[in-house]
């Protein structure tokens, strides 16, 4: 009588993966997610559906929609590392914002609605005005 334990060892199943994030790593990315949200309530109700992301291996841009950003993210706290997943069938790349474009215009959100503050001394007024 045979077993599978008789069998050719193919190797182990378990594959070896990324070394966990370390706590720096793991600070980074939640800070991401953090963002990520900022930049989708900015932005989505303007049309932009997500971020371009420029891809080392394949040197093409990615277009990933918010949600989808969201879970690579997820996953990368979870698991150290991202999947590969299936690009938007023919995106519109007006659609897409980088992320730099993305941070920029929320600090300029949030600068304006500070000199806007009622309190803060400004009166909306652009600093070479005064």
């Amino acid at each position: 009588m045979s077993s599978f334990d008789d069998g050719p060892d193919f190797g182990g199943t378990d594959r070896p993966g990324p070394p966990p994030l370390t706590m720096e790593e793991r600070a980074g990315v939640l800070d991401d997610l953090a963002e990520l949200e900022v930049f989708r309530t900015l932005l989505e109700p303007s049309g932009i559906k997500g971020i371009v992301v420029d891809c080392p291996d394949c040197d093409e841009e990615h277009h990933v929609d918010w949600a989808l950003m969201q879970a690579n993210l997820r996953q990368l706290l979870e698991e150290g590392q991202t999947g590969r997943h299936e690009p938007p069938f023919d995106p519109d790349p007006d659609d897409y914002v980088s992320w730099d474009y993305a941070s920029g215009y929320a600090d300029g959100v949030a600068a304006m609605a500070e000199r806007e503050e009622p309190g803060s001394g400004r009166s909306g007024k652009h600093a070479r005005d005064d």
